[in-house]
């Protein structure tokens, strides 16, 4: 039985998005996409009713990573949907859920409760903010309404990342972040309306005008240096992997197939950008609490003023976001930066045990698809045994490729944050793969038979 089987009255009343009779082709899938990224882009541009012009997005080292747009009804973004996963992958992590994620059941009630939690943390989340004072209405009358409208466009995104989930192409979670970042260096980089100084704020506009006033200022373009350098970086770790030999015994239904050699690609950052994604939602909801609890006259994990941590452990696992903090916040930046790192580690295990993805489960899928390892006998044991040399140690330096390269571009002020450019390239490279997959076994209808498709 499984420990969330109690959930299954509550589950009744979510509602879901049915998922696809029949096998959709390239064309059907990308017109889903593009379709939820129009309708996102939309969402964003509604403001929130009732918010004060004065009021200051708090969060907007983290705003990437939300996937939100500050002042508008997808303030809190993904946030939520990201905090429900955290919570479950440390209760499976930790075995106080006894969940068999093959079992098809068990999964379907991993992703109900999933759904619940997120709209839980959805009102949660949406209720601090207004509460506290990180989102300031013209009056307070408008505290209400602040606060549906918070929690009308979270569900919105919850059910619009569902769509995307089942319909199109990747993860509405990774869309929306990749939307949100691709924005933000465009306008970063190019936007060349001056603010109230007549000073250009884009970086190549800026730098212009610095030469134009006859003094460069090249401290302009280090943003957009170290969003080419995380570019880089991001895509040469993508290319890396470490390829194993094996050989086909059998595939099953098309007979045997003797002396046929492959290999069995493992890549190096195996548990992709997921531990990045949720280590900065993880900070975010520690910020979250700072202020409730100074709210309530507790500050137990530090001061806040003006919606900004300034002591504690809320400050110091506040991102830092200059370089010069090396110098002038030394144990800040030390501190968040081992923390940022140790928790990376954490989630890639977490969602490498969660999402199937452990040596366990590959050398299963392995064996019963009749792949052996050369010069080994063909037992599933012998292929756990090999994995298990490579998918751990994988796991780990994973988690700290993605959190260094995360921690460094977030240091140099990367154009979208640099967590942001980071979780964008990873997300991207992932989508091509998955489009050109789709594609090719669209075009090839025996193929797409051939690997159990429909």
């Amino acid at each position: 039985m499984s420990s969330l089987e109690v959930l299954e009255p509550l589950f009744r009343f979510l509602p879901e998005v049915k998922s696809p009779v029949h096998n959709q082709d390239f064309n059907e899938k990308l017109k889903w996409t593009a379709l939820i990224l129009v309708l996102y882009y939309f969402l964003t541009e509604i403001p929130l009713y009732g918010l004060s012009a004065a009021a200051v997005d708090n969060f907007a080292a983290l705003r990437a990573v939300m996937a939100g747009s500050f002042g508008s009804i997808l303030t809190l973004g993904i946030g939520p949907i990201v905090t429900a996963s955290i919570v479950l992958q440390l209760l499976v992590g930790s075995n106080l859920l006894d969940l068999d994620l093959s079992s098809h059941k068990d999964k379907s009630h991993f992703q109900a409760t999933q759904k619940l939690l997120s709209i839980v943390f959805t009102i949660f989340e949406a209720g601090v903010l207004v509460l506290t004072g990180n989102l300031v209405p013209i009056d307070n009358s408008y505290l209400g309404v602040l606060f549906l409208q918070l929690v009308i466009g979270a569900v919105l995104v919850i059910y619009l990342d569902e769509v995307v989930s089942k319909w199109g192409f990747g993860s509405g979670i990774g869309l929306f972040i990749a939307a949100g970042v691709c924005q933000a260096i465009v306008v970063g980089t190019f936007y060349f309306i001056p603010n109230a100084e007549g000073i250009f704020t884009g970086a190549i506009p800026g730098f212009i005008q610095s030469v134009v006033n006859g003094s460069a200022n090249f401290s302009l373009l280090i943003p957009l240096i170290a969003t080419i350098c995380v570019f880089a970086v991001v895509v040469y770790g993508e290319s890396i992997r470490v390829e194993i030999p094996i050989s086909h015994g059998s595939v099953r239904g098309h007979g045997r197939i003797r002396g046929s050699v492959g290999k069995y690609p493992l890549k190096f950052v195996y548990a992709s950008n997921m531990p990045v994604i949720l280590t900065s939602a993880l900070l975010v909801n520690v910020s979250l609490l700072a202020n409730v609890f100074q709210k309530i006259g507790f500050p137990i994990l530090g001061e806040v003023n003006q919606g900004k941590a300034v002591s504690g452990l809320a400050w110091l696992l506040s991102t830092p976001n200059n370089v010069s903090m090396f110098f002038s916040e030394p144990v800040h930046v030390i501190f968040y930066a081992i923390f940022f790192l140790a928790c990376c580690v954490l989630f890639s295990y977490l969602w490498v045990e969660i999402s199937g993805l452990n040596a366990k489960k590959i050398s299963e899928q392995l064996y019963s698809s009749g792949i052996q390892i050369p010069g080994f006998r063909s037992s599933k044991r012998q292929l756990y045994k090999i994995l298990k040399k490579y998918i751990p140690a994988l796991t780990i330096l994973s988690g700290l490729y993605v959190g260094l390269i995360a921690f460094f571009a977030d240091l140099t002020g990367a154009l979208g944050g640099g967590t942001g450019v980071l979780l964008t390239v990873g997300i991207v490279h992932k989508l091509y793969e998955e489009m050109a997959e789709e594609q090719l076994m669209s075009s090839n209808p025996l193929l797409r038979k051939f690997l159990g498709g429909d």
